[in-house]
């Protein structure tokens, strides 16, 4: 990345295809310079921005740390409650976190699958409704956990921990499906027309890694992985909204590619334009498309 681009305010947007052909976003991408593209994976960006975190991220730790201040030096899983659906060539990963659980529920759900971890000498904890967690015994030996974004939407057989040192693991999972679905708290919910609790999906193991230094020099953003990284990086985070968004500078990193194109394009671009006027931004889509656009570009209306 050339010097320009590493101290400018990086955007990330949704995929080129889900915008207007004609839209205010597209217009912009076309008036900039390419850029070498990414992998449009969430998690590699966020590597890209803090690589002293480490590959991969060890998001349990991070994310422990944050909403319960107490990660310490234990081993760490992201153990996110989520939906899981079947259909005729398996089950399908449908959500992992973004269930609307309340806190109430999250520990009801909880209380039963306690004791499945206990045994295996694991504690899980609710660190918050939707994101919980498991404590892991010192010296244990974890096989590859695949992150939500790899399995999100396919058959989960694949991305399960594979070989005999996931065998354990493959059987607490199926261990975890049978309980949750028994929880008569799932019918509740469905007949309130809301997803049921019927996995936990595991990943993100690893300790806490000593305090950051992130390249953006502050975020905006809701995702809850970027904003442990800011924490331990010690730099501002803050929510996603349009005043915060329109206060985004150089060297910034704000995160809008959970927004609907259509509602970007409508209510957050208008707001975002005068930044294109001011500083040099980063363009970053999630289909891995980066472009740089400069203050000057908008005169370059011949390119569409």
């Amino acid at each position: 990345m050339n010097r320009e681009a590493a101290d400018a305010l990086e955007l990330w947007l949704p995929a080129r295809t889900q915008f207007a052909p004609r839209g205010s976003v597209l217009a912009a991408w076309a008036r900039a310079d390419r850029l070498e593209a990414g992998d449009g994976s969430y998690l590699s960006r966020l590597t890209r921005h803090f690589p002293q975190a480490g590959s991969p991220l060890p998001v349990g730790a991070l994310t422990r740390e944050l909403l319960a201040r107490d990660a310490g030096d234990a081993l760490w899983l992201a153990a996110d409650p989520a939906w899981a659906r079947p259909d005729i060539n398996g089950v399908r990963l449908m959500a992992c976190g973004h269930l609307q659980l309340d806190a109430a529920e999250a520990q009801a759900l909880a209380e039963p699958l306690r004791e499945a971890f206990d045994e295996a000498g694991m504690q899980l904890l609710v660190s918050s409704a939707e994101h919980w967690h498991v404590r892991l015994p010192d010296g244990v030996t974890l096989p590859h956990f695949a992150t939500p974004e790899q399995a999100m939407g396919e058959d989960l057989t694949p991305h399960l921990p594979a070989g005999p040192e996931g065998r354990r693991w493959r059987v607490l999972f199926n261990d975890l499906q049978v309980m949750l679905h028994q929880n008569p708290l799932n019918r509740d919910r469905q007949s309130r027309r809301l997803p049921p609790v019927n996995t936990l999906w595991l990943w993100g193991s690893g300790h806490l890694p000593p305090p950051l230094h992130g390249r953006p020099r502050g975020v905006v953003g809701d995702d809850l992985v970027l904003r442990a990284l800011a924490d331990r990086a010690g730099i501002p985070s803050l929510g996603r909204s349009l005043e915060h968004a329109r206060a985004a500078g150089a060297g910034w990193l704000l995160d809008l590619q959970e927004v609907a194109a259509a509602e970007l394009e409508s209510t957050w671009w208008p707001a975002l334009s005068p930044l294109l006027t001011k500083t040099a931004v980063v363009l970053d889509f999630a289909d891995g498309e980066r472009r740089l656009h400069r203050p000057w570009h908008r005169w370059r209306v011949w390119r569409r």
